[in-house]
């Protein structure tokens, strides 16, 4: 084969396959251009559908909305005709109204008119009479008015007191029948011993001989029994007794315990007095520790400190008027304790204050402040509760109270006081204190008498009935009780009677 048809039959290939390609790109391509064209011809279609549906629906929704609109136009022109009637109506009432109003506006213009006529008649009237009464009379008008006011205003004094009185009266019974049932019931629940113990202060001898051993030789036992202890040893001609002395309980308790060791002893010179005296001191001073933890224990009060601890213990050595104050301090914080319970205010608050009223006793201080000071420096010291330094400050008033419980303090502190048996006091005391209640009472004008009844508890009063009247006699009773309360010191209280009576004595001859 010639060479020539190498290159020829591949191009002629070449060439063939090319047109091959060719004719079916071709035939492909009008084959999709007419799916293309069926497509968007089915589009076209739809969309008119479409659209002739939307156009069907935008008619009828716009006819809807127009018919709706339509209704409620019909339904605001019918409301507003209703409006137009009704306004009409008010405007013709209002019409009516203001022509009745320019009527009587009229009407009262003419009466105006008559009454003006008629005040000025009367006030020349009134004028006239005016200045023939004070012709008649001899009195101008501002000195009848004057008078005429004097008269209304004593009326009304009067009156007002009698009121007051009333009031007074009313109050006082229901309270003091409140208080009485408080105080019967509180006094009823307290169960303590009718009389407390009472220090001792002599010490019984087994024989007079005991006596110069106690001295010792040239008074040097003694000297050194009084010099240790601080109080003094009393040897004089009373049989097989030995008094001591001293104005420290404490002290006086130390040297009669250790009197009596010694005397059981049986020997008694310095050396072993002071041996004992020691021994003694810090027994008393465990007991007195020990007594005041006790009586804390048995109130179930806590958070005490260590100082005022041993201040209660001292006042079990402390008596006043025979009444131990110890236990003088145990029944003020029960009684106090049951009346807080009674009328609703803090109860342990009351209890611990009650408790701690009398420890300014049981202080070692010399200060010229009384017991009730001393306690409230020592309780303010401690940290304790303002009303509870106030407690005890106030329960003699020496200060104001100033809350409910310093107020139970005082009341418990009165009652534990001025129980029968509770305490003693000395014939010419009590007499003292009788004549001081009647010297009071005699120092006001307008008495006649006066008598102190019930061991001083009761004040009756005899009054002038000429000089003193009803009124007069009440306000003299209150300042006499107040005169009482600023210028005696008493347990309890005072009851003041005033007694006034007119005697008309008639003789048939």
């Amino acid at each position: 084969m010639p060479f020539i048809w190498y290159i020829i039959l591949p191009l002629a290939g070449l060439t063939l396959g090319w047109i091959i390609r060719w004719l079916y790109a071709r035939f492909q391509l009008t084959a999709s251009e007419q799916f293309a064209e069926r497509i968007k011809h089915d589009a076209i279609k739809e969309a008119e559908a479409k659209k002739k549906e939307i156009l069907l629906e935008a008619k009828e929704q716009v006819i809807r909305e127009r018919n709706q609109q339509e209704r409620e136009t019909r339904e605001r022109r019918a409301e507003l005709q209703r409006y137009e009637r009704r306004v009409v109506v008010k405007e013709e009432a209002i019409d009516k109204k203001t022509a009745q109003i320019e009527r009587t506006e009229q009407v009262f213009a003419e009466k105006e008119k008559a009454f003006q006529v008629r005040e000025e008649a009367l006030s020349k009237e009134e004028q006239r009479y005016r200045a023939e009464l004070e012709r008649i009379s001899g009195l101008s008008s501002e000195e009848a008015k004057a008078l005429i006011i004097q008269d209304l205003e004593n009326e009304a004094k009067f009156d007002a007191q009698s009121l007051v009185n009333k009031i007074e009266q009313e109050a006082n019974v229901a309270a003091e029948k409140r208080a009485r049932d408080i105080l019967v019931t509180t006094i009823q629940r307290l169960a303590t011993e009718v009389t407390g113990d009472v220090t001792v202060t002599t010490v019984t001898l087994p024989n007079d001989e005991m006596k110069g051993r106690i001295i010792g030789r040239e008074g040097r036992n003694i000297r050194t029994l009084e010099t240790l202890t601080g109080a003094d040893i009393i040897i004089d001609d009373t049989p097989e007794a030995v008094v001591i002395s001293c104005f420290d309980p404490v002290r006086r308790e130390i040297a009669k315990i250790a009197l009596e060791r010694l005397i059981l002893d049986g020997r008694i010179h310095p050396a072993r007095i002071e041996e004992i005296v020691i021994k003694v001191s810090k027994d008393i001073s465990q007991k007195i520790f020990e007594e005041g933890e006790k009586i804390l224990f048995d109130m179930g009060i806590h958070n005490i400190k260590q100082e005022a601890i041993r201040a209660l213990g001292r006042l079990y050595f402390r008596t006043s008027y025979g009444q131990n104050v110890l236990h003088h301090s145990r029944e003020v914080a029960v009684i106090a304790g049951m009346l807080a319970a009674e009328v609703g205010c803090n109860r342990d608050l009351a209890k611990r204050a009650a408790l701690l009223h009398d420890i300014g006793k049981g202080t070692d201080s010399d200060s010229d402040l009384n017991h009730a000071e001393i306690g409230m420096d020592m309780a303010r010291k401690m940290g304790e509760d303002p009303r509870i330094i106030n407690a005890i400050g106030s329960h003699h008033n020496d200060i104001e109270p100033t809350c409910l419980e310093a107020v139970i303090v005082q009341i418990a502190d009165a009652i534990s006081a001025a129980r029968p048996g509770a305490r003693k006091e000395t014939l010419d005391n009590y007499m003292k204190r009788l004549e001081n209640l009647e010297a009071i009472a005699t120092g006001f004008n307008g008495v006649d008498k006066s008598f102190a009844i019930q061991a001083g508890r009761e004040l009756r009063i005899l009054v002038n009935n000429e000089s003193v009247n009803d009124d007069q006699t009440r306000e003299l009773a209150k300042e006499i009780a107040k005169k009482i309360e600023n210028d005696l010191r008493y347990p309890g209280r005072i009851k003041v009677t005033m007694i006034r009576e007119t005697r008309i004595t008639e003789y048939a001859r």
